[in-house]
């Protein structure tokens, strides 16, 4: 792959690095916004900086990963000349290099521009609940919630756990989580669904080969400055005492909280502290995303009819497949991609399944 449009066939000169790939532009951008926040008393609130760090944040992204690709194309543009001029092995072989990187940097670039849903920047709240089948689903729940876990410590994105329920034996029975970073949720959108397990159940004594369900569903995050009419009248709050094992005496007292929103009957829950008032305060926030994503979906559904896949929250109906046995090979019954390292997919290396559903979404709404 040439970087033919940044070098002038006459003359060999670079253009300027400017069009969709606005290098310039989005540093005069993160220069004015790191001006805005060092003026006096602009932290004052701070509460009302948050759209402008998260722009900085997205803008800084935005610029290493710019800043990467110009040096690339310029490397790539003086190992060519070199070449053309000498055709030394040792040039060809660095132009190649030179080349597979430049790939590589393209592909995250398209991935992030294809990132243009209003949502997409936001952070991400991510559930995953086992399917039918007791310990073998609750284990595979749990596989789900480390392959997520080591995909977003690979972006250096932060995890936190908003609630988390344990399984009986082992596994989890429930898992909620708050990722945080550039496009969280414009990318794990794509996990939005059923996920399928094909193995040999190290539950099974008898060496069986079984199937398992698990559910995963992705929200952005609202965050505190999405604002949303939500009336005290329509929230009953109800308080329990949290279930599992108690190492922090979270399960000693009535402090566990749900939260349920009477008109839409939508709600959730925090049992991670001890204390009531912050599970409430956390169980609100996931509330306020779950409301927001339903407004959204509103309107989407205003926009155009329903596109492929969006009935994937149901069982019998998985986004995709991980088979261990009789063969080994994930498979995204969405967008058709395959990968036969199914370990290295079960450690978070997903990012070609992310692609491709993007890619598919975008075909899908022309």
């Amino acid at each position: 792959m040439i970087c033919a449009p940044l070098v002038s066939p006459s003359t060999n000169v670079s253009r300027p690095f400017g069009g969709v790939f606005d290098l310039a532009g989005s540093e005069r951008r993160l220069q004015e916004i790191e001006q805005a926040i060092s003026q006096p008393g602009a932290w004052d609130k701070p509460e009302a900086l948050t759209p402008l760090l998260q722009e900085k944040r997205r803008l800084e992204d935005e610029v290493e990963r710019l800043g990467k690709l110009k040096t690339c194309c310029d490397d790539m543009n003086e190992w060519l000349a070199l070449a053309a001029e000498s055709e030394d092995p040792e040039a060809l072989e660095s132009l190649d290099q030179q080349r597979a990187d430049l790939a590589r940097l393209l592909d995250e670039t398209e991935l992030v521009m294809l990132l243009s849903g209003e949502e997409d920047g936001q952070d991400a709240i991510l559930e995953i609940h086992p399917g039918a089948g007791g310990t073998e689903s609750q284990d595979w729940a749990e596989m789900l919630l480390r392959m997520y876990t080591r995909w977003a410590a690979r972006r250096h994105y932060t995890v936190e756990e908003l609630d988390f329920l344990p399984g009986d034996e082992a596994g989890i029975k429930s898992v909620t989580l708050r990722i945080a970073g550039p496009h969280a949720y414009g990318f794990l959108k794509s996990e939005r669904g059923i996920h399928r397990l094909i193995r040999i159940s190290p539950f099974d004594s008898s060496g069986r080969r079984h199937t398992s369900f698990a559910s995963v569903d992705v929200i952005p995050d609202a965050g505190d400055d999405i604002q949303l009419d939500i009336k005290e009248s329509d929230i009953r709050v109800d308080i329990f005492r949290s279930s599992g094992p108690g190492g922090q005496s979270v399960n000693t007292t009535s402090s566990a909280v749900r939260v349920t929103h009477l008109p839409t009957g939508i709600s959730a829950q925090c049992q991670n502290e001890k204390s009531q008032h912050h599970n409430r305060e956390t169980a609100m926030r996931v509330l306020r995303a779950r409301l927001y994503n339903l407004e959204l979906q509103k309107r989407e559904a205003q926009r155009q009819a329903q596109y492929a896949g969006k009935d994937a929250i149901a069982f019998g109906s998985q986004i995709r497949t991980y088979t261990l046995q009789p063969y080994r090979l994930v498979k995204d019954h969405r967008t058709g991609t395959e990968m036969g390292d199914v370990e290295a997919v079960l450690d978070g290396q997903i990012d070609r399944f992310q692609h491709d559903y993007l890619l598919y979404r975008h075909e899908q709404e022309r």
